[in-house]
């Protein structure tokens, strides 16, 4: 994924959702970006839209449909569910996407985007933050160019939902860490070692601790170990590969949220401007995600192992 040039002309976003990911990331970068200018809010709760755009002098709107006569892209943080249905109409009225993981909450829904997105021709990216963070891409720069990994791991250890920032949001407990943290650690394994195209084995336990086993297109495995509800902080985030490369590991930055998502608006941007539609991150890459957390779900129940 290589860096790219906002265009010059400012794209007016519509942001919907007023949450603390909203407030902490969205509203603060689609305001400041030269390309883009934050220009409606709307949740399902009125008064949260109303104080999110007084905060930054914009307009709060009654309806969705109203939100989407005024903007010209649709940025959602709102659960999985919820973004999956809105996303399809927005689409559909030609507006562009900057989506949050999960997808949506099941692969049919997922599809349902990604058709309605490919119909229109609009941009849509998935803002999994690790990707666009500068350290990863020159992480995954180094390991296309030595090549002959043989394996690796994904180590995503976090008490998230135990605290009050993420804590209280009922969606994210309900999808649990394989769908809430999930999708950033097999995304990064994937582009690290190549598409995975197996889940052999998956399991967790009640505390919701995960533990899953890949395969990947040219031989490759992996190990992925997920967890929100242990109390560990700061949060542990590790990424290796090795083989007859050496050895690669990968940690994450911490507070690379916003420079994360100042790079999406600028791919963003410059996907608009020149008619490209294609993006590592893309909504076809959401399916791909959604597909294999379904995948894991599927292994964790049949026991852990999947059939040969």
């Amino acid at each position: 994924m290589e860096t790219v040039e906002a265009v010059g002309s400012q794209l007016r976003v519509g942001l919907v959702g007023a949450g603390s990911w909203a407030r902490r990331v969205h509203a603060p970068g689609l305001a400041d970006h030269p390309a883009t200018t934050l220009s409606a809010v709307w949740t399902r709760r009125p008064e949260a839209a109303a104080e999110l755009a007084r905060e930054y002098e914009v307009t709060a709107c009654d309806t969705f449909a109203e939100l989407l006569h005024r903007v010209d892209a649709v940025a959602f943080a709102v659960p999985p569910a919820v973004q999956g249905d809105l996303a399809v109409t927005a689409a559909e009225a030609g507006k562009h996407l900057i989506l949050e993981k999960p997808l949506a909450a099941d692969l049919a829904q997922a599809e349902r985007v990604a058709h309605a997105v490919s119909s229109s021709g609009v941009v849509a990216l998935l803002f999994l933050t690790l990707r666009y963070a500068l350290r990863t891409r020159d992480w995954l720069a180094d390991l296309a160019q030595t090549g002959g990994w043989a394996g690796g791991s994904a180590r995503w250890l976090s008490g998230a939902l135990l605290g009050d920032r993420y804590g209280k949001a009922a969606w994210r407990h309900e999808i649990g860490a394989l769908g809430d943290i999930g999708p950033h650690a097999l995304d990064l394994i994937d582009a690290a070692l190549g598409t995975i195209t197996r889940v052999v084995a998956a399991r967790h336990d009640n505390g919701d601790l995960w533990h899953i086993l890949l395969e990947h297109d040219g031989g490759a495995t992996s190990t992925v170990t997920l967890a929100s509800r242990l109390p560990i902080m700061p949060t542990a985030v590790e990424f290796t590969v090795y083989g007859s490369g050496g050895l690669r590991v990968l940690g994450r930055e911490p507070d690379s949220r916003a420079e994360s998502f100042t790079a999406l608006l600028d791919d963003l941007a410059a996907m608009i401007d020149s008619g490209v539609r294609e993006h590592p991150c893309d909504v076809h890459r959401g399916v791909h995600l959604q597909r294999l957390l379904e995948e894991c779900r599927a292994r964790a129940e049949d026991g852990g192992a999947g059939r040969p």
